[in-house]
């Protein structure tokens, strides 16, 4: 199975600003993606989608393609499905063609080879898309509610005899691990639950997701170890 990586790290971060090469272990966090695609024997093309000329130039710097994403897919309110489907047609325009395509968004530094393996074992003959999930400290049939202006609060899976957390369903958090899906289902479809998806479970030591300074302070104390 021929598979093409690709990282989209826009410009804007409201967050967390620069987030994208904000230096993490002395790597920036766009590095680390490039860094473990490049360790992934059956990756054979690995491309950052960017809007900006600083994160372009890192890419290259990690030996990364680079493909010029549009403005308009760059503002906060664009879909990142839309971009993902930008680049497949990118590089379909080139002549190239692959099986798998792998999303490694940058905010996940923490993640190891044996996950993005587990997710591209995962993409079988009968699934579309394969996310990342790891368990959820919050369960919407016990602990979890929603919220009327007035104050008043409901679970949001209510009706059921849910006493203990222990009795609920077990609950998971996508993560931003790495996305691995057949390129065609991506460009004919809108949106990921569109389709058949499977899950491969990740240890939360490895499933931080950085979107603000906390997150951010939270992985160096993990990598740290």
């Amino acid at each position: 199975m021929s598979v093409f990586a690709f990282i989209f790290a826009r410009g804007g971060s409201k967050g967390l600003p620069g987030k994208n090469i904000k230096q993490l272990a002395g790597i920036p966090l766009l590095g680390h993606a490039i860094k473990i695609a490049q360790s992934i024997e059956r990756v054979s093309a690995i491309y950052v989608s960017t809007d900006c000329p600083h994160i372009a130039s890192v890419a290259e710097e990690f030996g990364a393609s680079v493909i010029d994403r549009p403005s308009e897919l760059a503002t906060d309110t664009a879909s990142e499905w839309e971009a993902w489907q930008h680049a497949i047609r990118y590089v379909r325009k080139q002549g190239l063609n692959f099986e798998a395509f792998l999303s490694l968004p940058t905010t996940s530094p923490l993640r190891t080879k044996a996950d993005i393996e587990s997710c591209l074992d995962a993409l079988m003959w009968d699934t579309d898309i394969v996310i990342t999930v790891t368990p959820s400290n919050r369960n919407p049939y016990f602990n979890m509610v929603t919220r009327s202006e007035s104050g008043a609060s409901s679970l949001i899976l209510g009706g059921n005899n849910v006493r203990r957390r222990q009795d609920a369903p077990e609950a998971f958090d996508i993560t931003t691990v790495a996305y691995v899906a057949k390129p065609d289902f991506i460009l004919d479809n809108s949106g990921l639950f569109d389709g058949v998806i499977k899950s491969v479970i990740i240890p939360k030591a490895r499933a931080i997701d950085i979107d603000d300074e906390i997150d951010f302070r939270i992985a160096e104390a993990l990598i740290s170890k």
